[in-house]
């Protein structure tokens, strides 16, 4: 039988999950009495989990104002997508050169179905976005380094929010699911640098694609 999570980790995971799936939109207002009973939590493990929230980047303190969702801006994303090129080159390469097992061919048919799996998903695009996260992960198994790994995990808090901008545009997750195929066969065939290169590919589209869609986003709060 599964342990019950703590009434902090049930906050944060809440929490957390509300604000990467725009649920709690940027500048919206973290107030205690409302999200402790909103989540059924006495305030102590509220504030623990708004703590761990602030240490995550996905909360600050506003003066005036108190504990606020952060924004997701343009030079956010430039900033994000900066270490993200930097540190998912470094991944894919170790990935094409140390995987192992089928995981990575089964990923290849995944994303060659994509058209298929956007026609049957969701409005919120979880069956495409949890294939893209198992991406993530294999490629994690793969590394098998610890620093490196804890370095992804971390940005990732963020880059998930900014592929949640895509939901609503099927042509870009089409797109990135071609340009995530291309990383997924280079990685197969075992070639560090073509998987290096199509990462960059990827990584561009991705990039001019977030910040066309940060700056129109009725989602997005005012700096």
């Amino acid at each position: 039988m599964a342990t019950p999570l703590r009434a902090s980790e049930r906050a944060y995971q809440a929490l957390r999950d509300d604000i990467v799936e725009w649920r709690i939109a940027p500048g919206i207002i973290l107030g205690e009495v409302e999200q402790a009973a909103r989540l059924g939590v006495s305030r102590t493990p509220l504030r623990e989990a708004l703590s761990r929230l602030m240490a995550d980047g996905l909360v600050a303190s506003q003066s005036g104002r108190g504990l606020v969702v952060t924004d997701v801006s343009v030079d956010n994303i430039r900033e994000l997508f900066d270490v993200r090129k930097a540190l998912e080159v470094k991944a894919v390469r170790l990935a094409a050169a140390h995987h192992t097992g089928t995981t990575f061919t089964d990923l290849e048919r995944e994303f060659a179905a994509v058209p298929d799996l956007l026609a049957r998903d969701d409005s919120d695009r979880r069956a495409y976005f949890d294939l893209v996260r198992r991406f993530d992960d294999a490629v994690d198994d793969a590394v098998d380094n610890d620093y490196l790994i804890g370095a992804l995990n971390s940005l990732r808090t963020h880059l998930v929010r900014v592929r949640r901008l895509a939901k609503d545009n099927p042509e870009r997750l089409a797109a990135a699911a071609r340009e995530h195929l291309l990383i997924v066969q280079a990685i197969v065939a075992s070639d560090p640098e073509l998987a290096a290169h199509a990462t960059h590919v990827h990584l561009h589209h991705a990039l001019t694609s977030a910040l066309a869609m940060a700056a129109e986003s009725p989602l997005r709060a005012a700096k």
